[in-house]
């Protein structure tokens, strides 16, 4: 006989006529002891095949082969921002996060999140929750780091790079190979440069050149750069390692004697470092103990800051820009700061008047750079001397004057 017969039988028995409804309470289950029914998802993520992932393919062959190479390594996942673009590993599998939707607030957790698009080396996909992604990475997951060969994206963040801006060189340190015994013995001995041009191209006769000792270099690591001040960079790695700086005479095939100035004695992981940070804008916080052959954070009470300018009473505009629009405004050769009019910024650069219903430009006496996002970060307030706009592109112009207030540090 079925349960539900059972049930049924027992339900329809005469004795139970005459029981009342509180008797029959002796048959409900105690709150304690009732399991609880978890709300179940109505969707469930589920790996599909990928349709297009012979547009990934390629990516995660390169992937693997740079990380037997030792051009990317494994970093574990410690609950950093996740990004797009970027490669993980998770039970094992090496995953590409194609895409991050919008966050979206769910009706169940209360939590803000977003479906993603995952697509694994297996040829499968996923449309995985941006957070149930974190917890599976939390638990064994690792990070997959830029390769040495392409890491632009510090680069990129810190000058805001965008599609439009033009790759204009390479940062590159080398290795001599003469065989003259005061470099070939030389321990530590390295060459950081920038070039307009490829730096093989631009190492091809270094026999012949007197810049890398009248002999052929070997090519230690490279990275490409955007809207880089050269002179700026060069004067800043002449100024950070000039304790170190390894002269010596070197004569060219028609005897005529040069002194390479370019060369540094230092380990090979500490000028990785500096290059890093002068691409993250955080070297003005360091400097080279050559003693100890390390990096020495600057105190922050070595850091000066220029006397506060009283600007009580003014309106003024803050403003994240380059660093090398920075450098440019504090040395006088950028007098004009524009800002294109859109919808997302109708509010911040202008006004309706309650009169005429009219829009007017929003009249400011001074504007606050900032060099990114960082806590000590440079920054000047500098006098806005006149605001004008540019119909036909959009465009509001802030004339800049005097500046009033500069932070600064000292190396």
């Amino acid at each position: 006989m079925s349960t539900n017969k059972e049930l049924e039988e027992l339900f329809d028995d005469p004795l139970l006529e005459n029981i009342g409804k509180e008797d029959l309470r002796i048959l409900d289950v105690p709150e304690n002891l009732r399991k609880s029914v978890k709300d179940q998802p109505d969707y469930v993520a589920q790996r599909i095949p990928c349709a297009n992932f012979s547009d990934y393919e390629v990516g995660f062959k390169r992937t693997h082969k740079e990380l037997k190479a030792g051009k990317r390594s494994l970093l574990r996942y410690n609950a950093q921002p996740l990004q797009e673009g970027k490669y993980y590993v998770t039970d094992g599998v090496l995953l590409f996060l194609e895409n991050i939707g919008e966050l979206t607030l769910k009706s169940k957790s209360k939590k803000k999140d977003a479906r993603t698009r995952c697509i694994y080396e297996n040829g499968t996909e996923s449309d995985i929750f941006l957070e149930t992604l974190r917890k599976s990475l939390a638990t064994n997951g690792y990070i997959v780091t830029e390769s040495i060969d392409t890491d632009e994206s510090s680069f990129q963040q810190k000058f805001g790079l965008t599609k439009d801006d033009v790759q204009d060189g390479w940062i590159y340190i080398l290795k001599s190979r003469s065989e003259i015994p005061e470099i070939r013995n030389q321990k530590d001995l390295f060459k950081i440069g920038f070039s307009t041009i490829p730096v093989k191209q631009r190492i091809a006769n270094a026999k012949n050149d007197p810049t890398y000792l009248m002999a052929e270099v070997e090519i230690v690591t490279a990275w490409k750069t955007f809207n880089m001040n050269t002179h700026k960079f060069e004067e800043l790695i002449h100024s950070f390692f000039k304790a170190v700086q390894f002269k010596v005479k070197i004569k060219d095939e028609k005897g005529n004697t040069f002194i390479a100035r370019e060369w540094y004695v230092a380990p090979l992981g500490i000028l990785e470092t500096v290059v890093n940070r002068i691409k993250d804008g955080s070297i003005i916080h360091y400097r080279y103990n050559p003693s100890l052959e390390s990096l020495e954070k600057i105190e922050e009470s070595q850091e000066k800051t220029a006397d506060r300018y009283d600007i009580s009473g003014m309106k003024i505009l803050t403003l994240i820009i380059k660093k090398i629009w920075f450098d440019e405004i504090i040395a006088g050769r950028k007098d004009v700061e524009y800002r294109e009019l859109k919808q997302s910024t109708l509010n911040r650069y202008t006004w309706v008047s309650n009169d005429d219903g009219k829009r007017y430009l929003k009249k400011y006496d001074a504007i606050r750079f900032y060099v990114g996002y960082n806590k000590n970060r440079p920054s000047a307030l500098v006098e806005v001397t006149d605001t004008t706009y540019d119909a036909d592109k959009r465009i509001v112009k802030y004339h800049l004057g005097n500046i009033l207030e500069q932070k600064i540090f000292n190396l």
